[in-house]
């Protein structure tokens, strides 16, 4: 069954997808890059990995409870009304809590590499949860993120989330519910900004390479359809359930209410 939204399914936000589908978009999209490069280049798949901290709320998504309370004694309090008796001794009872744990976090991301030197010619990074929320992820991202935007390596970002903090830009805040950003060396500081609502398609994009050489051309719509179809997430995802947060503007849900009704039985 293929996707219902024109563009980026936002159902994927979840927790219980996003993870597959970084891996598996990063994948596709080498996939789809490696036979356009000629033999001067190659495309690898890397990853990085960090512990992170589910004491963020939002990274509870999923988990039935947060915090699991004893079931309460059935006997009351005993005690004495009479003065002259002493207070007997009752037993504190603990609750049931869950306490935050680290959690091993992996990320992929593409390298487009010279085939002589291996020099990395172009990073491709697809953001994930951890990037855009305070903490370890964000801090690591955004420090290799200034040493790629240093550097002779192009940078192609893609953003898929809804929620979190957008990375930073100068002299702009993105307004947009999904972005790509394309950021040649040569170029610098200015960059492409793909802006891309929740009621479009995906766009093409390039994939900058020495200025002498032919760009590939990724089509994400395309690959991400054909990826949606392949890992079978229509059979997968309940269009019943609400959205994964943040909430929508009231355009947004009026429109998704409208284009789901078929699936909700409504």
């Amino acid at each position: 069954m293929p996707s219902p939204f024109p563009g980026m399914n936002p159902y994927l936000e979840h927790p219980t997808f996003w993870s597959s589908f970084h891996t598996r978009l990063m994948v596709a999209i080498a996939d789809v890059v490696a036979p356009q490069l000629n033999s001067q280049y190659y495309v690898e798949v890397e990853s990085r990995t960090y512990q992170s901290d589910e004491s963020d709320a939002e990274l509870l998504i999923g988990i039935p409870d947060a915090v699991v309370f004893a079931q309460q004694a059935d006997e009351p309090f005993i005690g004495s009304s009479s003065l002259e008796t002493a207070p007997t001794a009752t037993e504190l009872r603990p609750q049931k809590v869950i306490v935050p744990m680290p959690t091993e976090v992996r990320e992929r991301y593409l390298e487009v590499r010279e085939m002589k030197t291996d020099a990395v010619i172009t990073v491709v990074e697809l953001l994930s949860p951890t990037n855009k929320r305070s903490g370890e992820g964000r801090a690591a991202y955004e420090k290799k993120r200034r040493l790629v935007l240093g550097s002779d390596t192009h940078l192609v970002e893609i953003d898929l989330l809804r929620g979190g903090k957008p990375m930073s830009l100068r002299g702009i805040q993105p307004v947009s519910t999904y972005r790509i950003l394309v950021s040649r060396s040569q170029q610098r500081p200015t960059a492409d900004l793909y802006e891309i609502t929740l009621q479009q398609p995906l766009p093409n994009f390039p994939i900058p390479l020495k200025p002498e050489d032919p760009e590939p051309i990724v089509p994400l719509q395309e690959v991400f359809q054909q990826l949606f179809e392949r890992a079978r997430y229509g059979s997968r995802i309940d269009y019943r359930r609400p959205l994964p947060p943040p909430n929508l503007s009231q355009a947004d849900q009026l429109w998704i209410d409208a284009l789901l009704a078929p699936l909700r039985g409504e």
